[in-house]
């Protein structure tokens, strides 16, 4: 299975909810690359630690946080996929930005993913510090 088909089935999981296939996607030392200074911003590993992170954006945004790929491209064991999210939050003017998440896949599981936003201080206000 080809990295962008691992991805693509992480897309899915997400999508659909299924958090037993999400779980599945991530090789079991898989690190989550989460940028900023916010209360969500750190790495998180493994994909216990990585779903419970995952569930942190639902939680905080009150069930509102919805990503969108919009294209991705492989190049061997890397796939870079552009994405739209958005979430809303009380007392927060609305998340909704462009990014590009960056995922290493090996033995066809994801091992690593980093994410870029178009404006990481308008989502560290949006997430907010704990």
């Amino acid at each position: 299975m080809s990295a962008i088909d691992v991805v693509g089935q992480y897309g899915a999981a997400m999508a659909a909810g299924d958090m037993e296939a999400l779980a599945a996607t991530f090789h079991p030392d898989a690190v989550w690359h989460q940028p900023g200074a916010n209360q969500v911003s750190g790495d998180h590993v493994g994909p216990d630690a990585i779903l419970a992170h995952l569930g942190r954006f639902m939680q905080l945004s009150g069930g509102t946080f919805a990503l969108e790929t919009e294209s991705a491209t492989e190049s061997g064991s890397l796939v870079s996929a552009t994405v739209r999210f958005r979430a809303q939050r009380a007392g927060h003017e609305d998340l909704d930005q462009h990014g590009v998440d960056v995922f290493r896949v090996a033995d066809g599981r994801i091992a690593e993913v980093w994410l870029m936003s178009e404006d990481q201080e308008a989502e560290d206000r949006f997430w907010g510090t704990a």
